[in-house]
């Protein structure tokens, strides 16, 4: 408990106490002395100063914080004054003055509490830790009332900052023994404060939805649950003034002011009202816009001509802007890095009119004087300097540097957007490259496991270093498995061989392929391809964006048919697989060697949104081994930047393979279908057996109507082609943060060619001789061609006892559809979601073209997890 005095109290007390009684003096007869004035009853010397209950503090350092001194006069207002020291020194949970009566003054105090610990509860939107770091309270530091005021003020402000300005702290001291407490910092969060309305007066030109759209803020609506834009942020609303300036600005209002901005928060603490008044004023034009060069290379007419500032247009201070770059950075393709362009402004209120005149200061041609890489730890200065276009002593050009930019972003070491800075070198004529770098991880271990509509369950497990021993050297390494497919491979890219622009790679493989038919909804597996192999690579630039890649490979594949399914008396059945199947039957080296031109101007190799690519390749097999083919592939992209986070992707390829000497495998054919083209199932485009059962109860047989008895077997073909276009939608501050990409696409294309497999109908004759079509019988055989029989209990054994065994075929008829080269067609809009589970990816596609029998497919999603 604090205990003060008050200064009229103390007066008073000291009055009463130190005051004397008067005596009378003597009468004398002389003439008697001036009178002397009697002294201040209320004033006392200290004769004696000491403190108790100090026991950490040192009574010199209570003290000090008074103005009390042994010897010297004291009042009641300087005892007061001391009290109000001592309080002042936020040290001290009580204090009090005792000896005021006879001058022997004993300060007695009981110091503040060591704290013990310091506890957050009732936090959930804010984790601890981030809470903790705002407090600056510790334990076994001293107890203050001050400090504690000061964190429970940076709480507030840190859940302001977050949005929750109805968040309160409520701190609570426990008292334990020894003189220690604990802090206790009671959070009541409160809701997260959104923005309920915004208000705009003064607009008449521009509808309030069309400003509102401008802005960063956004009204809270039940459409915008998700997103993060409806939180007041009071540095957002700043953000928003210059966005609506800039807006008008671009629509010829030079005049435009926002004369006030207004957030008010709601009687509930829970929204916020904003209120915005503006002064649109009237709306301009260019005058003449005209280019003043002091660079002897550029001639000001012919660079003024090139502007898209035209007099009589609305003035546009964003083509302003870009005028400005424009010449920049034509200065700097020049070797002019540090050329200044600077706008003058002649408005004319009278006419509105913007007269415009870019003036470009002198400047003297650039070198660079040195390249400077900062913040690699890991990755080698040469990894990174070997990216960079533009060396010590080479002439400054500021195309090159955005060229060095794009490259070191696609390498994927390091943070996104590095961007390389240009400071003044030794000289004028010097410039310094400055690289700042801030590497991330470049080593994965990703397993997974999901759901895919395609191959149902899946699971993997790689392990990749891209940046191995901070060489630029990739090494990976990975595994997978699915219904219909398995892997192992091994791999390892040497970028720079040797320190020379070559590199080289290889990989060693085992896959494991399980084709399948399809029979109504239901998939069987057909043949069953095993292939082990390895391939080797080298590459080399030809140019900055052209490279040129060499690559041989060879592999053994063991493709099967189950036998217990497919064959009889020990071999391949065509009357049950089909003469197609039997025929893709066998085990066969392949020994290629190829070749890849590459055209790549992309801004970014994992995520392009400008540039091109585009690679030509072919592969010939019958360097040994027992297949010959040649195969030859094109594939162009191009994409664009829209504007507004809208980005266009527009994809072509095709390719051809032409059997050499033999016909080309059913492996080595070219298929379409999901994933390549939505909204068409696996391999669901192209060439295919279809093979229908007949009703044999009726002369001539009849067709079985209906799909659920029809099965289907994609055969491939030997050329394709498929082309997309793909537009990737912009969404909310809060969809993008949860990692949602939603994009609307069209997807074409067709797959073709190869010879016409032999087919079967199983009643063509009994048919054109109107005579019962008896379905066919297949009779089981061991291991050894021996017939099988049924015993009188029903087992098999090869002892002529029973009734063979054996099960009808039924009776079908063979069709050969898909072979052609009719463009199929298919639109849609799909969503990638980087999920808490793992990339996610989902399509709803509708097939609005397609060939007898192909196989459609509405929806298709994968989900895979990492954990």
């Amino acid at each position: 408990m604090m205990f003060e005095f008050g200064a009229s109290t103390m007066a008073l007390a000291l009055a009463g106490t130190l005051g004397g009684t008067a005596v009378a003096a003597p009468v004398q007869h002389a003439k008697p002395p001036a009178p002397t004035p009697p002294a201040d009853p209320a004033v006392r010397t200290i004769r004696s100063l000491r403190v108790e209950g100090a026991q950490r503090i040192e009574p010199e350092t209570v003290l000090s914080y008074t103005k009390l001194r042994a010897g010297i006069p004291y009042t009641a207002e300087t005892l007061d004054q001391a009290l109000k020291d001592l309080q002042a020194s936020d040290l001290f949970a009580d204090y009090s003055i005792a000896g005021v009566e006879d001058g022997n003054i004993v300060v007695r105090i009981r110091e503040n509490p060591i704290i013990n610990r310091i506890v957050v509860e009732g936090n959930k939107a804010l984790k601890s830790d981030k809470i903790t770091k705002e407090i600056r309270l510790a334990p076994r530091q001293i107890f203050t009332r001050s400090a504690v005021r000061q964190d429970v003020a940076r709480i507030v402000e840190l859940y302001r900052r977050q949005g929750r300005f109805a968040a309160m702290v409520d701190p609570k001291m426990v008292s334990l023994d020894q003189n220690r407490v604990d802090i206790v910092f009671e959070i009541s969060e409160g809701p997260k404060s959104k923005v309920r309305q915004i208000n705009i007066l003064g607009n008449s030109v521009f509808s309030d939805a069309q400003l509102r759209g401008q802005m960063a803020t956004k009204q809270a609506r039940l459409s915008r649950m998700l997103s993060s834009a409806t939180s007041y942020d009071q540095d957002r609303l700043s953000y928003d003034q210059q966005k609506l300036r800039q807006f008008y600005l671009t629509q010829g209002y030079a005049d435009f002011r926002v004369t006030s901005a207004v957030a008010e928060l709601a009687p509930d603490k829970k929204d916020f009202i904003i209120t915005y008044v503006v002064e649109e004023g009237k709306r301009y034009t260019f005058g003449d816009v005209t280019v003043d060069s002091q660079i002897r290379d550029f001639d000001s007419s012919k660079l003024a001509a090139t502007l898209p500032l035209k007099k009589g247009a609305w003035y546009n201070a964003k083509q302003v802007e870009d005028a400005v770059d424009s010449l920049s950075q034509t200065a700097g393709l020049f070797g002019y890095a540090f050329t200044e362009v600077n706008p003058e402004f002649q408005k004319d209120a009278d006419t509105l009119t913007m007269g415009i005149n870019l003036n470009i200061a002198e400047a003297k041609r650039t070198y660079v004087e040195r390249v400077e890489i900062n913040g690699n730890t890991q990755t080698k200065d040469k990894v990174v300097r070997r990216e960079i276009r533009l060396a010590e002593g080479d002439a400054f050009n500021s195309f090159q540097v955005k060229r060095s930019e794009d490259r070191i972003n696609s390498l994927g070491y390091f943070q996104d957007k590095t961007e390389i800075k240009q400071k003044p070198g030794s000289a004028p004529d010097r410039v310094i490259l400055e690289t700042n770098l801030e590497e991330k991880s470049s080593g994965e271990l990703q397993l997974s496991a999901g759901y895919s509509s395609l191959e149902n369950f899946i699971a993997s497990a790689t392990i990749t270093q891209r940046n191995f021993r901070g060489m630029g050297q990739e090494l990976r390494a990975g595994v997978s498995y699915s219904s219909y497919s398995k892997s192992v491979n091994l791999g390892f890219t040497e970028p720079y061989l040797f320190d020379t622009n070559i590199a080289l790679g290889g990989d060693i493989f085992r896959r494991d392929y399980r084709s399948y038919s399809t029979t109504g909804d239901t998939d069987s597996t057909t043949y069953e391809q095993i292939s082990t192999g390895f391939q080797i690579r080298a590459a080399v630039p030809l140019t900055e964006y052209w490279s040129a890649t060499a690559r041989y490979g060879l592999s053994y594949d063991q493709v099967t048919l189950d036998a217990d399914t497919y064959y009889t008396n020990g071999a391949c059945d065509p009357a049950v697989a089909g003469q197609y199947l039997c025929d893709a039957v066998g085990n066969r080296w392949t020994s290629s060697i190829g070749y890849s031109l590459v055209f790549d101007s992309t801004n970014s190799r994992t995520r392009p949104s400008k540039g091109s690519k585009f690679s030509v390749s072919q592969d010939f097999a019958g360097l040994g081994g027992d297949t010959r083919y040649l195969r030859s592939t094109a594939n162009y992209s191009k994409y664009v930047d829209l504007g507004s986070r809208f980005i266009l992707t527009a994809h072509a390829e095709g390719g051809y393979i032409r059997g050499l000497g033999q016909q080309v495998r059913l492996t080595d054919r070219f298929y379409l279908g999901d994933p390549q083209m939505r909204g068409f199932d696996i391999r669901g485009v192209g060439p295919r057996v279809t093979r229908t059962y007949y009703d044999t109860s009726t002369i001539p047989a009849t067709i079985s109507t209906g799909s659920s008895s029809n099965t289907q077997t994609a055969l491939g073909g030997t050329a394709y082609y498929q082309a997309r276009l793909e537009v990737e939608l912009p969404l909310g501050s809060g969809a993008r943060e949860l990692g949602l990409r939603p994009t609307v696409y069209m997807d074409v294309g067709a797959v073709f060619g190869g010879r016409t497999p032999t087919l079967t109908d199983s009643c063509a004759a009994a048919n054109a001789t109107s005579i019962a079509c008896v379905a066919a019988t297949r009779q089981y055989t061991d291991s050894a061609g021996n017939l099988l029989y049924l015993d009188s209990a029903g087992a098999s054994t090869t002892t002529n006892t029973g009734t063979p065994y054996s099960y009808s075929l039924g009776a079908y008829r063979e069709t050969y559809t898909g072979n052609s080269a009719s463009p199929r067609l298919s639109v849609g809009i799909g969503v990638n979601w980087a999920s808490p589970f793992g990339p996610l990816r989902i399509d709803l596609a509708k097939a609005l073209l397609k060939a007898d029998g192909d196989d459609s497919k509405l929806i298709t999603f994968n989900i895979g997890g990492q954990f």
